[in-house]
């Protein structure tokens, strides 16, 4: 019995090594297709939400390389200004290391305050923003909060829908003004291929009635969706776009709600270093559709390693998008 078990553990090995090594041999590629050419976002701003980690931090990483001036929007200051501590470490050592020809300077990053469970927090971020940044060339919709136990935030809403969709709505809108005024201009927007499993219930909206991790945050990353698609038709002839992504499988601490049994843990470690993405992999999506000439007027799409991909008629449906784009007016404040 212990022989057989130690081949099978060696077996399931070996095929992850395996896996892994033709992942990551073509990793390359993916990256060469989300990236750029430093200097591309050379006097651009780009606001990231929830750059101080995971997705977040390593798009913030490549598109400072590329000369953006990146400003972190971060629930927790110290950890953002932390990572964006580290993250100059890292660029300095690199230019230390010698400039490749051709390679201009890199941008900037700036951390700020932003806690999208706080309407308060959002309003007073967006007020400093518009105070102080005279441009907007790029805000990226990348903070979220995945399958937590039922929690509410400051204003009463269940915690995925009011971070992953209502905050980002309210963020999104009280900076559309300056994202015109810098037109061109590109929003984007991070989902998940879980939208597929969500629905929009508009009677329980809040989960009140009943809550199920797993679906509440399939349905708010429906609402991504639905919120992109609703704001392109909107931002039409204002030289504004708005994109949504998939980033796959990514090894990042989202899932930290996530119950794991201790005796399990190590063949998840393995199954997760094998086959899900990295950070960096994971952010080309983002950094493609934040900065690639290739989708300059593109907008209102749906996006998958650095490809437009198909959506399930749900995510299509105008009626409902409309709807939920007036209920969350109500619901954040913008309208009474």
């Amino acid at each position: 019995m212990a022989v057989a078990t130690a081949a099978a553990v060696l077996a399931a090995l070996g095929g992850a090594l395996w896996l892994a090594a033709r992942r990551f041999a073509g990793s390359g590629v993916q990256r060469q297709r989300g990236g750029g050419d430093p200097g591309l976002m050379h006097g651009k701003t780009v606001l990231i939400t929830g750059a101080n980690s995971g997705l977040g931090r390593a798009t913030a990483a490549e598109l400072v390389r590329l000369g953006a001036r990146v400003i972190m929007g971060c629930r927790d200051r110290a950890r953002a200004e932390e990572a964006a501590g580290q993250l100059r470490r890292e660029l300095r050592q690199a230019a230390e290391c010698g400039p490749e020809p051709g390679v201009g300077e890199a941008g900037e990053l700036i951390v700020r305050e932003l806690d999208l469970a706080s309407l308060r927090s959002v309003r007073a971020f967006c007020q400093e923003m518009l105070q102080e940044e005279p441009r907007l060339d790029v805000l990226i919709n990348n903070a979220g909060i995945f399958q937590c136990p039922y929690m509410k935030t400051e204003d009463g809403f269940e915690m995925q829908f009011g971070v992953n969709h209502l905050g980002h709505f309210l963020l999104t809108n009280l900076l559309l003004g300056l994202l015109k005024s810098s037109a061109p201009s590109r929003i984007v927007v991070v989902s998940s291929k879980l939208y597929k499993y969500g629905d929009i219930n508009f009677d329980d909206l809040n989960s009140e009635q009943s809550y199920n991790k797993s679906f509440c945050y399939s349905r708010s990353k429906l609402a991504n969706i639905l919120f992109t698609r609703e704001l392109a038709r909107r931002l039409e002839g204002t030289n504004v776009t708005v994109n949504v992504l998939h980033p796959g499988i990514v090894r990042t601490n989202l899932g930290r709600h996530i119950h794991i049994p201790l005796l399990v843990r190590p063949l998840f470690n393995l199954v997760s270093w094998a086959f899900f993405k990295t950070p960096v992999e994971g952010a080309q999506t983002s950094i493609y559709l934040a900065s690639s000439p290739e989708v300059e007027g593109v907008s209102g799409r749906y996006f998958g390693d650095c490809k437009e991909e198909e959506l399930l008629p749900k995510a299509l449906d105008e009626s409902v998008a409309r709807k939920l784009w007036d209920i969350s007016e109500v619901m954040v404040g913008l309208l009474k």
